[in-house]
């Protein structure tokens, strides 16, 4: 499935530095996943029993922000993730839709700026059709000019899925 807004997985580069020290500068602590199910950020799919997983800090904002040259100030915000314990080279084949979209889940979508500052976000309990709800909810986020990403987080824990970058 090909969505015009496509979910961003942590970057191969952020994940280096991540397998060495997290962004709350913790050395990782890799573990074998005994039952599955663990959203990974490296790959955008869920963890099976057997593998190899760490959780870690991840501070999305703050590592595009320097990237880019912007303060985001207060709206840096770090918090857990999991990823593969080792290099899984990402999502695989082509574009799978978006991750973890079970009907009822809660998510919320914050928009940022191009400064890193917050500008909206929107509550968005998944229908039936959460891939088109998604889809939905993305388009009204960039009809505004000045949102230059959204970051999409579980309402439930607050953690972090994945960011989505302005077309």
């Amino acid at each position: 499935m090909t969505t015009a807004f496509p979910p961003l997985p942590i970057s191969s580069v952020a994940l280096k530095e991540l397998r060495v020290r997290d962004d709350a500068g913790n050395p990782p602590r890799p573990y074998t996943d005994g039952e599955g199910g663990a959203p990974l950020r490296c790959c955008l799919r869920s963890s099976t029993s057997g593998e190899r997983i760490a959780l870690l800090s991840y501070a999305p904002l703050r590592r595009w922000a320097s990237r880019t040259g912007v303060d985001p100030g207060a709206y840096d915000e770090q918090g857990p993730v999991f990823v593969h314990a080792e290099d899984c080279g990402g999502p695989a084949g082509e574009h799978l839709g978006y991750p973890w979209a079970r009907p009822g889940a809660l998510r919320v979508l914050r928009r940022y700026d191009s400064r890193g500052h917050i500008t909206g976000g929107r509550l968005l309990e998944l229908p039936d059709d959460a891939q088109a709800a998604f889809a939905h909810a993305l388009a009204e986020a960039f009809a505004d000019p000045g949102t230059a990403q959204v970051h999409v987080r579980a309402v439930e824990y607050g953690c972090y899925h994945f960011r989505v970058d302005r077309p």
